[in-house]
């Protein structure tokens, strides 16, 4: 690469790394660490949560599965869009105030605890040790990414492109916690939004369509099946293509910034600034892939890695200052999501574990140093799981989005939905949703139906058996019903005037 590709990256890390060191000083206890203590303004909760959502998947995964296969991946993309609508229009206000009602909870876990009136803290710990095992499967993927992305601009070997990744994101994740991630995501979200709408149209501008020609007759010519939505697809595989929607509902990292919102009704406006955000983002991706199948064509390339067609438009195609940039918006997309994960992790560790069962007293400094130090802990066992991977990026992050949005989705909805809800119900749901995730993987069933759909179906379906039974069942339940934080979010709502 030129010497102002490395400017330009230069330029990009000393950003991350001055955020990272500005918002040291600013984490003085845990609410400000993990939450920032509420403080989230529209823009950027709706940046925050479309980066933190929009991982290495999104400039590498799907411009990569439409250069290999074609618009038959548009259902998936589809489905992620009506799913985050969903989760911005039926998730997100319901759950921002009733984390603040449930004793102030700053996490998952610390919500269903306090939702459930759990003093068993059986429900503090599934929920987390869930959390772990998803996030760093989650992380991986992120450092897998990382490694191809420095593997293929740097020529550097995988490993030393992943390692190279984690030092950045762990540096500005440790210092700066919540306020840091969520600075850098508007930075990083607005970085990926402007390399998505450069490059499919550049690279679309330096197609040959003279004599008449046009983009989908010269996709056609290539493979006429490129552009058939429903290429080697059953009515079951479009379905399990359009839950992926479902995921969003259980997404840790995600609906943390609905938590960390100033004013529930700014969801609105961050509603339309995210979705709006998403679209093009999703639309930037989609034409990348399918420009690039007959850009590549044409000039009688054919890329070893689909994944990297993004990446090789950029290289090809953009002068070398600005292929430091569309690096910096890829490396962007990875670590975004990644310190996201990482944060949310390490809260499930301190929160969830260490201060939740040591008896002595912990002094504030001490709490975050915890935090912080969990940081490294995840990222380093991701690290492990990362190099030992030989699956894509879009697969392992397939298999951690369904193990989340079957095991705390339907938890999150039907707790904020259904008054008769016991605790009994929610820890039965979050394990047989991660059960049957995980069963339908190593059966090979996923390659029927996408892992995701069963275990939501089985997880809500245990969800209200368990709950109507749960008073004869379970006695570590709640306490009597008219008392529950159900209850007391219906007096909330008319001092909110929603």
């Amino acid at each position: 690469m030129d010497f102002s590709s490395y400017v330009a990256i230069g330029l990009y890390f000393g950003v991350l790394l001055f955020i990272g060191w500005y918002s040291y000083n600013k984490s003085a206890n845990m609410g400000e660490y993990l939450l920032d203590n509420r403080q989230l303004g529209p823009f950027a909760t709706a940046l925050s949560a479309g980066a933190s959502d929009m991982s290495g998947w999104m400039l590498l995964g799907v411009p990569g599965a439409f250069y290999a296969s074609g618009l038959s991946n548009v259902w998936m993309l589809l489905g992620l869009v009506i799913g985050a609508y969903c989760n911005y229009l039926f998730l997100a206000k319901r759950l921002r105030v009733y984390t603040e009602v449930a004793s102030d909870s700053i996490t998952i876990p610390d919500f269903l605890e306090n939702r459930f009136k759990d003093r068993t803290k059986v429900l503090r710990i599934v929920s987390g040790v869930l959390i772990l095992i998803f996030f760093t499967l989650y992380v991986s993927s992120g450092i897998i990414a990382g490694g191809k992305t420095f593997e293929s601009f740097f020529g550097l070997p995988f490993y030393t492109g992943a390692l190279l990744t984690l030092f950045i994101v762990v540096f500005y994740t440790f210092f700066g916690g919540f306020k840091a991630v969520c600075m850098t995501d508007v930075f990083q979200g607005t970085l990926m939004f402007l390399v998505l709408v450069a490059i499919p149209s550049v690279a679309f501008l330096n197609l040959d369509l003279s004599g008449g020609k046009n983009l989908f007759s010269e996709i056609i010519n290539l493979d006429k099946e490129h552009l058939n939505i429903f290429r080697n697809q059953t009515f079951w595989g479009v379905l399990g293509l359009m839950s992926w929607g479902l995921g969003y509902f259980g997404q840790p990292h995600i609906i943390v910034r609905f938590m960390a919102i100033r004013n529930s009704k700014e969801l609105s406006q961050a509603r339309r600034i995210g979705i709006g955000w998403m679209v093009l983002g999703l639309l930037g991706a989609m034409m990348s892939g399918l420009i690039g199948f007959v850009y590549f064509a044409q000039q009688n390339a054919q890329l070893k890695d689909a994944e990297l067609v993004f990446l090789k438009l950029g290289e090809t195609l953009f002068h070398p200052f600005f292929i430091g940039v569309i690096l910096s918006a890829v490396l962007s997309a990875i670590m975004s999501t990644v310190s996201s994960q990482l944060l949310v992790s390490a809260s499930s560790v301190t929160k969830d574990f260490i201060l939740a069962f040591y008896k002595r007293e912990i002094s504030i400094k001490t709490q975050v140093a915890i935090g912080r130090y969990a940081v490294v802990a995840v990222a380093v066992v991701a690290t492990f799981f990362a190099f030992a991977s030989t699956d894509t990026v879009l697969g392992v992050v397939g298999n951690a989005w369904a193990g989340f949005g079957a095991s705390f989705g339907p938890v999150l909805l039907f707790s904020l939905y259904y008054k008769r809800m016991s605790a009994f119900g929610a820890l039965a749901g979050m394990v047989v949703g991660g059960v049957v995730v995980i069963f339908w993987i190593l059966s090979g069933l996923n390659s029927y139906v996408y892992e995701l759909l069963p275990g939501f179906i089985a997880s809500s379906v245990v969800i209200v058996i368990v709950s109507v039974w749960g008073d004869a069942i379970g006695k570590m339940t709640h306490e009597p019903r008219h008392k529950t934080i159900q209850d007391e979010f219906e007096k909330m709502k008319k001092s909110l005037k929603e």
